[in-house]
């Protein structure tokens, strides 16, 4: 039996699907709706991953600097929401009406879905600015965004701020990270998670990366 040549975008689609699919039963099973907003993180996450797609077809855009640096500040405000799912898993143990085995298979698919859909993002951007600014630029730009991420994740997670309110409340977040900023001994832990996780996503990029190029390697 061989697997069907389809291409990673339509697996990536079959994969999201799937996971929908696993809340879709625990809706019918259970009768709870309390797992719907996986959903909508997925959606999330797969917004930075079609910007970075949709930027990796307009090459013309690249060197018109003001719409280059536009677009990839929209990416990078939702970027963070790709990675930001992995913490979903602090749900876990929310709800006892469903087996456990089958939470920590539906949660872990959806941070699964979600950490692909960013690194792919990330990586596309990388190839981009690598053509336009060269290697060593993208590269520094690529542990920027990790850290970047990280401390998205730590804002929507702890803080409870998400991507809409960088308009609808500008000013309660510019306060609350600048005091993070301004004072990191007295956010040690906050700043303890955001350094680990940073690292934590800068090993699995490269990992990832590095694998890619070894499976490159034995097809050839």
């Amino acid at each position: 039996m061989e697997i069907p040549n389809l291409g990673l975008q339509q697996w990536l689609l079959i994969s999201c699907g799937f996971s929908c699919l696993l809340v879709a039963a625990r809706v019918l099973v259970t009768e709870q709706l309390s797992h719907l907003f996986l959903i909508w993180n997925l959606f999330l996450a797969f917004v930075p991953y079609a910007v970075s797609q949709w930027l990796g077809t307009r090459p013309q855009i690249w060197k018109n600097k003001p719409a280059m640096v536009s677009i990839l500040l929209v990416w990078l405000l939702f970027v963070p929401n790709a990675f930001y799912i992995v913490t979903d898993l602090f749900h876990l143990d929310d709800l006892n009406n469903a087996p456990r085995w089958f939470d920590l298979l539906l949660i872990f698919s959806f941070a699964w879905n979600g950490l692909l859909l960013g690194l792919l993002s990330v990586r596309k951007v990388e190839t981009i600015l690598q053509q336009v600014s060269g290697r060593s630029f993208s590269l520094l730009v690529v542990f920027a965004v990790m850290w970047l991420n990280a401390f998205g994740v730590y804002i929507g997670r702890y803080l409870r701020f998400n991507t809409w309110d960088v308009l609808a409340k500008p000013f309660t977040l510019f306060n609350e990270l600048l005091d993070i900023i301004i004072h990191p001994l007295r956010y040690k832990m906050e700043w303890g998670m955001i350094g680990v996780y940073a690292i934590f996503m800068t090993l699995i990029y490269i990992t990832i990366k590095k694998m890619a190029g070894q499976f490159h390697q034995t097809i050839k």
